[in-house]
Formats: C-alpha cells, structure tokens, sequence
C-alpha cells in the first residue's frame, strides 16, 4: 500500500535527482575564466577551453577571471643613485596564469596583489638605486631611461611572480613622479635660480645684439650725412662758380652799374639805425651816398 501510495512520485523524484546528478557532474566555461577541478580542496587540472565540460560529482570546480588585473601599490618613497628622494607612484598589469599555483600559494586575488606589492617595491627600489635622476626627468627623450628600467623591472617580477605564485606580470609603470613635501621647496627655489640665470643670460645677449644695431645704425647714418654733405658742398661749389660766372657777365655788360649794386649792397651790410659813420669830403662814399651813380669815379 505504502510503495503504491507513493509510486506516482517516484517520476519527479527521478527527474529532480538527475538534475541534482548533473548540477554536480557538468559545468561551464567561459572565454574569460579559468576553471580549476579541485578533490577534496586538493586540486587536479585546469580546464581552459570555454564551453561545457563534466566532472564527477564529489569534485568541485573553482572559478578564476583569466582577464587583466590592474594592481595600484600605495605611493612609496625612493632613493636615487645621486641620493636625490622620489615619491613614487605605481601600478602593476597582472593576470593569473597556473590557477593551480595560484591556490596552492596565495588564494585569491587580494593575498596576491599584497605578494605582488613586496616584488615591485624590492625590484623598484632596486632599479632606482642605480640611476640619477638626471635620467628619469629629463627635457630630452633621449637621455630618459625611465622606460628601459620599467622593461627590465616588469621582466624580472614577472619571472619572480610566475615561478612563485602563477601570476604573469604584463606591465608595471610609474603614474606620477613627485618630491617629498620637505625638498619641494629646496628644488623650487634651484628651479627658479636656474630660470634666472637663463634669463640673465637671455637678455645680456639681447643687449649685445642691440648695441651691434645701434653702432651699425650709427655707421651707416655717419655715411649717409658724410656723403649728402659731400654732395651739397659739391653743389654748393658749382653753384658759386655759376654766381662768379654771372657776376662776371653782368660786370662785363655795365661795370658803373655792377659796382653801384655791390656798393649798395655793402652799405646794407654796414649801415643799420644804430650806425654812425665819420666821411670826409672827399670820400667816394659820401659823393655815392649823396650824389648817386654819377658822383661815382
């Protein structure tokens, strides 16, 4: 009566126990996870190909994101070769490579980002203990070797993190390059000294290359006046030579004429309200100042 009873059940509860079959046995993958078959947490293989994969049902299957991790270390401060303070800020490209490594040594992915900080910060203070900082900050491209250092700095943690822990480091880069709170200052007032001196240095030059304007200007209008004078005096030359020849001319034609008009124009030149003249009687002036042209000899 009892197996009767019950034996319409026994349909549903075969289903139900084959779902529960399969939700133990099958599973999925996708492109972006790495799926980890563990036994009693000891783990087994990795499955990497996406899609629908079996397991026995006592086994269970940890899941992993294969993509990429950015990791951001808190800023730290470093030392250069030429003892310069630097505080540094950094980030780490990370991936988990062997998830069974993984596990086995670190977890999950905050245990290893603290694993991964102690790499980079070692490697880092390494790295920047042997270079100035002429060669990190430069104004040139060509004299930074900021690049090169983080090249072999990214090689060497990930050597370190994949043979430890199964993590593949992808990059690591510095965000932001900054000076201590307490030297900033120092190196402010050596930045502007240096400013100074470059403009010093900028104006003194522009002042010589005034003073060569000002004496070629001086030169050249020394020149120019030199031979309009030259030029006038030239003039001025063949103008009283025409005069003297005009002159002549007309002393030429009526002498008595000429020199009453030269004569009238000296007593211009001699007399003015202010003059007194002394003449005796028989002066040639006083007979042309009183009898005119015909009193002249």
């Amino acid at each position: 009566m009892i197996l009767e009873k019950y034996k319409r059940f026994l349909p549903a509860a075969g289903a139900l126990a084959l779902l529960v079959f399969c939700w133990l046995t099958l599973y999925s993958v996708r492109e972006t996870q790495f799926v980890l078959i563990t036994q009693f947490g000891r783990p087994l293989y990795t499955v990497t190909d996406a899609g629908p994969h079996a397991k026995w049902f006592f086994q269970s299957a940890d899941y992993f994101d294969r993509r990429l991790r950015v990791y951001n270390p808190r800023p730290s401060e470093f030392l250069t070769h030429d003892k310069k303070n630097l505080v540094i800020e950094s980030y780490v490209a990370w991936r988990i490579q062997d998830p069974k490594r993984f596990v086995e040594t670190v977890g999950d992915p905050g245990a290893a980002e603290m694993r991964l900080h102690d790499i980079v910060w070692s490697g880092l203070s390494a790295a920047l203990g042997t270079h100035d900082l002429d060669s990190l900050i430069a104004p040139t491209p060509e004299t930074v070797q900021a690049g090169t250092m983080l090249e072999g700095l990214t090689a060497m943690t990930d050597r370190a993190a994949l043979e430890r822990y199964g993590i593949q480091v992808v990059d690591v880069r510095i965000k932001r390059l900054n000076l201590p709170e307490q030297n900033k200052q120092s190196v402010y007032a050596r930045m502007r000294a240096e400013r100074e001196r470059i403009a010093r240095q900028y104006r003194a030059e522009g002042e010589e290359q005034a003073l060569r304007i000002r004496a070629d200007a001086d030169r050249q209008r020394e020149e120019i006046l030199s031979g309009a004078y030259k030029e006038a005096e030239k003039i001025k030359g063949e103008g009283d030579a025409q005069a003297t020849r005009t002159y002549g001319a007309a002393y030429a034609k009526n002498p008595r004429f000429y020199k009453l008009l030269r004569t009238l124009e000296s007593y211009k030149k001699i007399f003015d309200d202010k003059t007194t003249a002394i003449l005796s009687s028989d002066s040639e002036l006083l007979r042309v100042m009183m009898r005119g042209e015909n009193g002249a000899k």
